[in-house]
């Protein structure tokens, strides 16, 4: 992805404000589930409704690991307890199917081809924003009772308030990733005043994603170095013009000077994060980046980066936030879109998409107090403590963790 260092300030502004400028507009202001049939509170006229449908669900391809723990975790339990047939549909950028529904909008097509989306961020606002997203059911799911949905984290998406719009699925992490043969711990940055110091002094030995949509881990990059400028994360829930005017020069600044210091001197980024493992995995960068709380034993056990990698954190500004999944306005199978929401709440799914070993690695979508099955209870607390060799401490994730 050639992106020139001027061009890459214009696409980072254009992703940090999307959020926070968007106006959103319909989405079923009352409340009210906001599209035909599957009402979610008549919950058993829903499971009875999905039997014999098929879910096609949206969602990015680029991890073989997650596409596997879908397709043998999920798919099986759909069909068995529910006679719902799983089709996942690999995206190589979830912009493709928020761009599919926005064209279904435009031509009429109703029903659609697409019944949920793994989302967040600027794609979620993008379709709110076009009305195109079945509203006022996420916090009505059986299961949605285990979600704490008075931690703002939850409560909105990058700056956008969920409004029952979208369902959580998995809690993630922005942290860094190095190899200890290569860069000792004690000589890594710890803030992203740090980084820019580091990767001057090391010409080229860094980069990052670029940021927009579909660079989901640049943007966090990229509203990292903002809010350490800024000095106060918590003034950004909400977009100001004014706090915004006020900072962004000095997060250009920043973005330019640290350009010509990067890999390729800045004239071009990774276009996604499978790119930028692959460029730490061939030495030609020091510093990779994940969002998996359960550390990098996934990509190592995938040989997609070296053994012995490890997940580091700096000491504060680390974005901590949700991604989701989403229901279209026109969606073909709406009850077994609802059902299988439901079903990634499940206690032991989430258990299972938390162990390292499962592909996911990501935290728990849900609140492990709020569940009273002891064997649940169990699981969830084994898989806490499953994380695996080369995983960020819990407390250095927990006191360097930023809202989005």
């Amino acid at each position: 992805m050639a992106l020139t260092p001027r061009r890459l300030i214009a696409v980072a502004a254009a992703a940090l404000v999307a959020a926070g400028a968007i106006v959103i507009g319909g989405c079923g202001s009352d409340g009210s589930p906001a599209s035909r049939g599957a009402d979610v509170r008549d919950w058993p006229a829903v499971v009875q409704e999905a039997r014999g449908q098929t879910v096609r669900w949206y969602m990015w391809g680029g991890s073989r690991a997650i596409n596997a723990f879908v397709d043998r975790t999920y798919a099986p339990v759909l069909k068995e307890r529910y006679d719902i047939t799983l089709s996942r549909v690999p995206v190589a950028d979830t912009v493709d199917a928020v761009n599919q529904v926005l064209s279904e909008k435009q031509a009429g097509a109703d029903p659609g081809a697409v019944d949920l989306i793994w989302i967040n961020g600027e794609n979620f606002a993008s379709l709110r924003q076009a009305d195109m997203l079945r509203a006022g059911w996420a916090q009505s799911l059986p299961n949605a009772r285990l979600v704490n949905w008075d931690d703002p984290a939850v409560a909105n998406d990058f700056g956008v308030p969920v409004g029952g719009a979208e369902s959580p699925w998995a809690a993630a992490q922005f942290q860094f990733i190095h190899d200890p043969a290569r860069t000792r711990a004690q000589d890594l940055p710890r803030s992203y005043s740090d980084l820019q110091r580091w990767a001057c002094a090391n010409p080229g030995r860094v980069t990052y994603v670029a940021p927009g949509p579909g660079g989901f881990i640049g943007t966090r990059f990229v509203t990292g170095v903002l809010y350490e400028l800024s000095a106060a994360a918590d003034q950004w829930a909400r977009f100001d013009r004014a706090t915004w005017d006020r900072h962004a020069p000095a997060l250009w600044a920043y973005l330019r000077e640290l350009a010509p210091c990067l890999w390729r001197e800045g004239a071009t980024y990774p276009r996604d994060e499978n790119q930028l493992h692959g460029l730490f995995a061939n030495r030609e960068v020091d510093l990779g980046m994940t969002l998996a709380t359960a550390g990098p034993a996934t990509l190592v056990a995938e040989g997609t980066i070296p053994k012995g990698s490890a997940a580091f954190v700096f000491d504060a500004n680390m974005i901590g936030d949700y991604s989701y999944v989403a229901i279209p306005r026109n969606a073909p199978s709406p009850a077994a879109a609802l059902v299988t929401a439901n079903l990634i709440l499940d206690p032991l799914l989430q258990a299972a998409q938390a162990r390292p070993d499962s592909g996911f690695g990501l935290g728990f979508a849900i609140d492990p107090t709020r569940v009273t099955d002891a064997a649940a209870r169990q699981a969830l607390r084994r898989a806490a403590a499953s994380r695996g060799p080369g995983a960020t401490p819990v407390a250095d994730l927990a006191r360097s963790r930023a809202p989005e």
